[in-house]
């Protein structure tokens, strides 16, 4: 997929100088009360090993732009109930699983996230791979739960089940992270890496998009446009990483920086430099706030897209 045609503006100016995240400061308030709320009740109960492996795993601090970008999508189409952040958990226990999965040493073998040693450092291999395999299912549980406190009928539940387990599976996280683990210490070409990034990182916030708005009883039109905005908002971000990586301290990105490069990894700046890249990131944001065009309510959405385009770490 290539960048559209898009407003000569660029990434919301509006927030230049300021916190593009503001504006939804109120939904990450409730996404946190929502989360520490569902591991009280849902780990409580299980193996202390696993409750604590997983709650490290998840409470890690970190930047939340998944479920910040569902709960904005449910709002740019009107939707006003607070159950909104019970469904917002799910996408981001998929991604925290994605990530300890991501860093294990058959993987990427990464030492520190977010600032923190790794789950496998913390806890070892056999509980990280786990910890892992115990969140999809909660995030699952996540949206069963939600169902009711969003009023949705069980086929919008299935729904939102099988949006979510698409994206995160052979069609699109996983699959992704097996391209890019085939890629590794080789030449690949514009079409193979976009491939790649919107496997392992575009199709999951698509999702996020797309859930939102199922969740808001959108159209088909209108959930086109959350789809298209969610792709080319996630190869954006993947970008951006791709520049951090190469740019960012330890200290600054919370993780290892140079790891691209030292794995051999297929990323932007490797096929096209570092100026091309940024040129190529702020095209892809732009082609996603023009989706935008087609809610009455996108500042929440417009806001995570300038953070995306605009973020240091």
């Amino acid at each position: 997929m290539r960048p559209r045609q898009a407003r000569p503006n660029g990434p919301d100016a509006s927030h230049a100088g300021g916190d593009p995240l503001a504006g939804v400061s109120a939904l990450r308030s409730d996404f946190v009360q929502a989360l520490e709320s569902f591991l009280h009740e849902e780990l409580d109960h299980l193996e202390s090993e696993v409750s604590e492996s997983v709650r490290y795993a998840v409470l890690s601090p970190g930047k939340r732009i998944r479920p910040l970008l569902l709960m904005a999508s449910y709002r740019a189409l009107g939707g006003e109930r607070a159950g909104i952040a019970d469904l917002a958990l799910s996408v981001e226990l998929v991604h925290a699983y994605s990530l300890v999965h991501d860093d294990l040493p058959c993987m990427d073998d990464d030492v520190l996230r977010r600032g923190h040693p790794t789950v496998h450092v913390k806890f070892g291999v056999p509980m990280a791979v786990l910890a892992g395999a115990s969140l999809m299912p909660l995030a699952v549980r996540a949206i069963v739960r939600s169902g009711p406190r969003l009023g949705l009928e069980r086929a919008a539940v299935d729904r939102l089940v099988g949006t979510l387990t698409a994206a995160s599976g052979a069609s699109g996280m996983v699959g992704g992270q097996l391209l890019d683990l085939r890629a590794e210490g080789r030449s690949v070409t514009r079409e193979e890496l976009e491939a790649i990034h919107s496997g392992k990182t575009g199709r999951l916030i698509a999702a996020c998009t797309v859930m939102g708005g199922i969740a808001a009883g959108a159209s088909g039109d209108e959930l086109e446009a959350l789809r298209r905005f969610g792709l080319d908002l996630g190869l954006a971000f993947q970008a951006v990483d791709d520049i951090l990586d190469l740019r960012g301290t330890a200290g600054e990105l919370g993780k290892e920086s140079g790891r691209d490069r030292a794995l051999g990894k297929a990323t932007y700046p490797a096929l096209f430099g570092l100026e091309e890249t940024e040129r190529i990131s702020r095209a892809f944001a732009e082609a996603a706030i023009a989706e935008l065009d087609f809610f009455d309510r996108p500042e929440g959405l417009r806001a995570i897209a300038s953070y995306v385009i605009e973020r240091t770490h």
